[in-house]
């Protein structure tokens, strides 16, 4: 007996359901949204952690567990010095430069040589490899490094030593004017443009943010810039009304962006023109140069009473005291003079820039400088005005010093004594000290003003003071707080543009 597949002819017919449209159309619909999404999720690009060492500067993948950012810990300490690593169970061991780490898998506790440590989530394992949070890596690398470590978790990015590129951006004199970014070391960026827009990014530099992130310039064809930071990289994005054209001098320490209708000019600047920013001395060259002269003699007893005429190139010298070798003040076990006032400098040298005042810093690294280089440098540079910074563990707020000369002038003819290069610019500098004192008075800062034997101020041939910040109250750490310097770099700042024509220079 055979079986027909097919119903009989007294069968019903077999029934066939239709769906609502609607219903169709919202489940193609959601089909589309998920197809999206995945396509959304899978161009984005994977979560990167870039680290910067003296040692190496590299990136390495980041790894969400349990809505926790995780790295690899032996990738992350492997080009940073001898490490190896091994698993007994759920206990991890990694041994970096001859400093244990014992981790347990699912704990959020470590030792390291034999020491606890606490971490911001569980320890991982995985595959042989051993996780840490990316939370805890400032807490957790300088037990293995024995340095200072700072975490930018938000945008993924781990400085390790004092390694950061830091930098100012100015508008240097011309028609159109040109946007001129000066780096304390060398880098080699990738340029990008958008309408209205030019981005500069960073994946290799340890480039940070200036004391604003928001810079502005006053111009018509470039009115701003900002700094940014996400995923391991940094972002300078300038905003302008015109094409601009980059070109790198300065062997990568400068960046100079020139509007289209002015970039066929740059190549051949008229003799009157002020000098490009490429063709400016970098802070750390002249400091370097001086340090590195043969026989480091100081100068001659007797200087030029006026140097050669020479085209004006800085309004301000900014000196941060002490370097290298000179320590300055032990303001604690971990703090040091040298470290502050160049942090201070930096912030100094961002607010005058800021308002238009072109600034040279003497040095921008732990350079060594004497007394007389510091002078020599600053005088060659043909200043409005030179800044000596200082910090002290002792006293509160602010000392503003100005030299106290030798009696007598000691001058010769053309020449004049070196104790005594000051001599002529004593009462300009009087006075841009109480412009100084009576802007942070308005900061309710305590200031007072003390003339003294303080070198280099008498061989200075400008305007010359020193400031010496201590803490407001008794707490040392203000010294390194970012409000509290900032307070004092601003207040500086808008003191000495407010003398500029007294200072008797134009920037």
């Amino acid at each position: 007996m055979r079986w027909s597949s097919y119903p009989s002819s007294h069968e019903a017919p077999p029934v066939v359901r239709r769906e609502p449209r609607s219903r169709i159309a919202g489940f193609l619909f959601i089909a589309g949204l998920v197809l999206v999404s995945s396509f959304l999720l899978s161009a984005a690009p994977p979560k990167r952690l870039s680290v910067y060492s003296v040692a190496a500067n590299y990136s390495l993948p980041v790894m969400q567990r349990a809505n926790h950012d995780y790295v690899a810990l032996l990738e992350l300490l492997d080009p940073l010095g001898r490490v190896n690593a091994k698993l007994d169970g759920r206990r991890w061991r990694i041994r970096c430069n001859n400093v244990e780490g014992e981790f347990i898998a699912g704990q959020n506790r470590a030792r390291i040589q034999g020491r606890a440590t606490d971490l911001s989530s569980n320890f991982l394992i995985e595959n042989g490899r051993g996780l840490v949070p990316v939370a805890s890596l400032s807490s957790l690398l300088p037990r293995f490094l024995g340095g200072p470590v700072t975490l930018h978790e938000d945008s993924g990015r781990l400085f390790i030593g004092s390694v950061a590129t830091h930098f100012t951006a100015s508008l240097a004199a011309g028609t159109p004017p040109r946007l001129v970014f000066n780096f304390s070391s060398p880098v080699s960026p990738s340029v990008s443009t958008e309408p209205g827009k030019l981005h500069i990014t960073f994946t290799r530099e340890p480039v940070v943010a200036p004391a604003s992130s928001t810079l502005t310039f006053g111009s018509n064809i470039i009115s701003s810039a900002t700094y940014s930071e996400s995923n391991g990289l940094a972002e300078i994005t300038v905003n302008t009304t015109a094409p601009l054209t980059p070109s790198f001098g300065n062997n990568g320490r400068t960046l100079t962006l020139t509007p289209a209708s002015a970039a066929s000019q740059a190549s051949s600047p008229t003799p009157s023109s002020p000098p490009s920013a490429a063709a400016r001395p970098a802070a750390n060259s002249a400091a370097n140069s001086a340090a590195n002269s043969p026989g480091n003699s100081p100068p001659s007893a007797l200087a030029p009473s006026s140097y050669p005429s020479a085209p004006r190139r800085y309004f301000a010298v900014v000196d941060p005291s002490h370097g290298g070798d000179d320590r300055g003040e032990a303001l604690s076990s971990t703090l040091l003079e040298k470290d502050v006032t160049l942090a201070l400098a930096r912030r100094l040298r961002q607010e005058l820039e800021n308002r238009g005042i072109s600034t040279l810093m003497l040095r921008d690294s732990d350079a060594n400088l004497s007394s007389d280089q510091r002078a020599v440098l600053a005088n060659t540079n043909h200043p409005a005005i030179y800044i000596a910074l200082h910090v002290a563990s002792g006293g509160h707020g602010v000392r503003l010093y100005t030299a106290l000369l030798p009696y007598g002038s000691g001058d010769n003819g053309l020449f004049r004594s070196w104790s005594n290069a000051q001599s002529s610019f004593l009462a300009v500098s009087q006075g841009a000290a109480a412009s100084i004192s009576a802007e942070l008075q308005k900061q309710q800062a305590s200031v007072r003003i003390v003339a003294a034997a303080l070198r280099p101020l008498n061989n200075v041939t400008a305007a010359a003071v020193a400031i010496e910040v201590a803490p407001a109250g008794s707490d040392l750490a203000q010294l390194t707080s970012p409000d509290y310097q900032q307070l004092i770099a601003s207040a500086v700042a808008t003191a000495i543009a407010a003398t500029r024509d007294k200072l008797g220079a134009t920037p």
